[in-house]
């Protein structure tokens, strides 16, 4: 049998690991007798190769990680793939699949992923979003979101534009800014954030502070479109996973 293991960052918030945890029930619950385990690279346990040398114990034949990130940032290029290394020369000896991450793959953004933006932008009427992100000093993952951020704005037909809590001038106060200089007057906050934190807080206090209008987005966290979303990753790289789990 295979098993899925969710990966995530790790905060030292509690409210992200209690996401995580959710969002590996959510998957589960898409299919009955599949194992779906949740692991963190820092603050929050377990650890990766934890969970899998414990899935290894139980039976599981492979497993399939998934890195719950929604940009091709560091954690998943270097720390995750470094992780998996290690775990293999302490004598793990199931194979390990890992996915793409849950942002844009190739300058592509998944259906899924706009659906679960889209479904959880709050219903004000507006004319420019703001898409709230984490923030990052790699290029990569920059990009990606403004990939994202465009991919947004052409499904919803008006003007959405990137900001970051840290590592970048671009905050949600300047990015307010920007969509006000376009024309914009009623401005939106979406959330790109899987879960709640201190950067989340921090990125959606500056673009209210700007005038940004409130209600804002939540994290996307457990939403059934994320489910899908992991679920869609896990069969795109293990297409026989949910055959072994039935």
């Amino acid at each position: 049998m295979t098993a899925v293991l969710l990966v995530a960052h790790g905060s030292s918030d509690p409210r992200a690991a209690a996401t995580t945890r959710a969002l590996a029930r959510a998957v589960a619950a898409q299919q009955p007798g599949l194992d779906v385990r949740s692991a963190f690279l820092d603050h929050a346990g377990p650890r990766p190769d934890e969970v899998l040398f414990e899935l290894a114990r139980h039976g599981h034949h492979a497993a399939v990680v998934v890195p719950l990130l929604l940009t091709a940032a560091f954690h998943g290029r270097i720390d995750l793939p470094g992780v998996l290394d290690r775990a293999e020369r302490a004598g793990l000896r199931m194979p390990v699949i890992t996915t793409d991450v849950l942002g844009p793959i190739g300058g592509v953004t998944h259906p899924l992923l706009l659906a679960a933006l889209r479904s959880s932008l709050p219903q004000v009427d507006h004319d420019g979003v703001v898409l709230a992100a984490a923030g990052t000093r790699d290029d990569l993952a920059r990009d990606s979101v403004d990939v994202a951020a465009h991919a947004l704005s052409a499904a919803l037909g008006v003007p959405c534009l990137a900001a970051f809590a840290s590592a970048s001038p671009v905050t949600g106060a300047a990015t307010v800014a920007a969509l006000r200089a376009r024309g914009c007057t009623r401005i939106a906050v979406s959330s790109y954030f899987l879960a709640s934190g201190r950067l989340y807080d921090t990125v959606v206090a500056s673009a209210l502070s700007a005038g940004a209008l409130s209600p804002v987005a939540p994290p996307l966290g457990s939403s059934p479109d994320m489910a899908r979303l992991v679920m869609s990753r896990v069969l795109a790289a293990a297409p026989a996973t949910l055959d072994r789990a039935a």
